[in-house]
């Protein structure tokens, strides 16, 4: 089975765990990364997910482990989901070798992580934060390490984790290996890779297409108020055997599957009110198809990495273009067919077209079933019922009833269709919602050009004029660092931070670093505006805000808006549905090591 990884002379132990795997041959990421990491040079990887590329960068890891005792390979990964795949694919890969790994992340307790430490570890496979916490506890020793990786980097800086990154590289031992993975090569990673590796080699899988071929795309055009019927009037006629809804809001995702549970299709939520145990344990039976349909967001369905999705539906579409493509990505999988259903308001229509060009590819329309099509259905799965036990022939208590009835003078044509009644009834049938009638918009000759167009057009060199009366007011204000507007620009490209800010402003995150932090309300609309304890007194910086609470919130650094820096306190504006989660941890903020509280300004 593994013949053709027999070409790296990996360990037999690892070429006994890849038979097991049941791996066939490397994939291209595979091929060109594990040489050169074997050989022990600097790697810089693009690819994206679902490529191959955890096994491309711990295979040699694993090879290369020596004395153990101190942690000798450091793995850093955006989200806790995806540190935790990663690691539990180093124990997959690992385990004839006793290779012990170690995932560490925020909302996980340190009571379990350090005495781990303490017992000796070999690889540790962290996010940022909780990496820099462990470090600034001594509870964790990166000073020998010989290889470090750093997993979607650009995900990673665009969290706002560019600070936490640098300080721990600059922990490590300057001659260590390095091994840097992103789908994209904004200028900030290609900085992060000038300033911290060693004449890397590239390596780069170019993604053919952004969706994938074994993915049926559909839409259906809907009145908005209309979208929960007609979704479940997709449940009543989709074979579907686990799905995956992406809705817009952390609110709605909690909406939506309530009434879906109430209509007799039982769903769950993945958001950020989750705690870590709970959202681990939801994810989990998901996988294991307990739970058959989850209703998440873009941000909590960050990391996933689940085989077994039938359908994907879009019951809001994503702001960006990209995201429908990580969206429909989900199913698919593993030489699958998958089946991504989109529903789509009259006013929406010119952003289905702006997706369809983005994937140069159409996405068909298709008519919603009918209240004839759905009861036809029902029938059909009834009948279907009733065949499998006449097959199985194990009905004798039902056949001495029957001829109870028929002995009593019934007809046995009236029998078996009062027993079908009845089993109806027992399914407790679901109405059918009807449906209004859909008043399609013409088409429009022009189009309207979002925000995020033009901020993909300025970096193609197309400035538009708008572009330029949006620069021109950020240069009057003054008040941002060419780094820090950098990585907010490169936020709002990635979370759609933009559908936010007032007409006329020029970038998400404004504050003020000398001037007074008066006013306690928030003038932009939706926003709530909380006071963090800590200001210029204590050396905070704006994107050291962002940072933190984008971390311990578990909420876009995109989405945060103004911050004004006083001497003694910081305030902040979050959208109104981050707030509850943001406020409920107020104790887990630090900056500077210190503990930052936040409280309603």
């Amino acid at each position: 089975m593994t013949t053709e990884f027999s070409q790296f002379d990996l360990h037999p132990s690892l070429m006994q765990a890849l038979d097991e795997c049941g791996y066939d041959a490397p994939t291209p990421i595979q091929t060109g990364v594990i040489p050169l990491m074997l050989r022990g040079n600097d790697v810089l990887g693009q690819a994206q997910t679902g490529t191959g590329k955890t096994a491309a960068f711990a295979l040699p890891i694993l090879n290369n482990l020596q004395a153990r005792g101190k942690v000798q390979a450091l793995v850093l990964a955006p989200t806790r989901e995806l540190a935790l795949q990663v690691s539990d694919s180093f124990t997959t890969y690992g385990k004839f070798i006793g290779a012990r790994i170690l995932a560490v992340y925020g909302g996980a307790s340190y009571s379990r992580q350090i005495p781990q430490l303490n017992r000796g570890v070999d690889v540790v496979v962290g996010t940022p934060g909780r990496l820099m916490d462990l470090i600034e506890r001594k509870a964790l020793d990166i000073s020998q390490v010989h290889t470090v990786v750093l997993d979607e980097a650009d995900e990673m800086l665009s969290m706002g984790f560019i600070e936490d990154i640098e300080t721990i590289l600059k922990e490590t031992p300057s001659e260590r290996q390095t091994a840097l993975f992103s789908a994209t090569f904004p200028k900030e990673v290609r900085r992060l890779s000038e300033r911290y590796m060693r004449n890397p080699q590239s390596v780069t899988i170019q993604r053919e297409q952004p969706t994938v071929a074994a993915i049926e795309q559909r839409y259906y055009l809907v009145n908005a108020h209309d979208k929960l019927a007609a979704l479940t009037r997709l449940f009543e006629i989709e074979p579907v055997t686990s799905a995956l809804i992406f809705v817009r809001t952390r609110a709605g995702t909690g909406e939506l599957a309530n009434e879906l549970t109430l209509r007799g299709f039982p769903a769950e939520t993945l958001n950020g009110d989750l705690s870590q145990e709970l959202r681990e344990r939801v994810l989990n039976r998901f996988r294991q198809n307990q739970i058959k349909v989850l209703v998440a967001t873009d941000v909590a369905a960050r990391g996933l990495d689940i085989d077994d999705i039938s359908h994907v539906f879009n019951f809001d579409l994503p702001e960006e273009d990209d995201l429908y493509v990580h969206r429909i990505g989900r199913t698919g999988r593993a030489g699958k067919s998958g089946i991504a259903i989109s529903l789509i308001t009259p006013q929406e229509q010119y952003r289905l077209r702006r997706i369809e060009n983005f994937i140069h590819q159409k996405i068909n329309r298709t008519a919603l079933p009918t209240v004839e099509e759905i009861q036809k259905h029902r029938d059909g799965q009834l009948l279907e019922k009733v065949n499998v036990w006449l097959k199985r022939g194990r009905a004798q208590r039902e056949r001495d009833m029957i001829d109870e009835l028929v002995n009593s003078g019934y007809d046995i044509l009236d029998v078996a269709a009062a027993a079908l009644k009845v089993a109806r009834s027992e399914e407790k049938q679901r109405p059918i919602a009807a449906l209004s009638v859909v008043q399609e918009q013409p088409e429009r000759k022009t189009r309207p050009v979002s925000k995020y167009a033009e901020m993909r057009a300025e970096r193609r060199g197309e400035r538009r004029p708008a572009q330029h009366a949006d620069q021109r007011a950020d240069q009057r204000t003054g008040q941002r660092s060419e780094r820090y507007s950098e990585r907010s620009q490169s936020e709002a490209n990635r979370y759609g931070a933009e559908r936010r800010k007032p007409a006329g402003s020029a970038h998400t995150h404004g504050y003020s670093q000398n001037g007074s932090a008066g006013g306690h309300t928030s003038h932009e609309a939706g926003m709530i505006r909380l006071s963090l304890g800590l200001g210029r007194k204590h050396g905070v910086k704006p994107n050291e805000v962002v940072s933190s609470i984008a971390y311990y919130a578990e909420i876009p650094g995109s989405a945060i808006g103004k911050i004004l820096i006083d001497e003694q306190n910081t305030l902040v504006d979050i959208p109104e549905e981050f707030a509850p989660q943001a406020l409920a941890k107020s104790g887990d903020y630090r900056i500077h090591k210190l503990p930052a509280t936040l409280k309603l300004a």
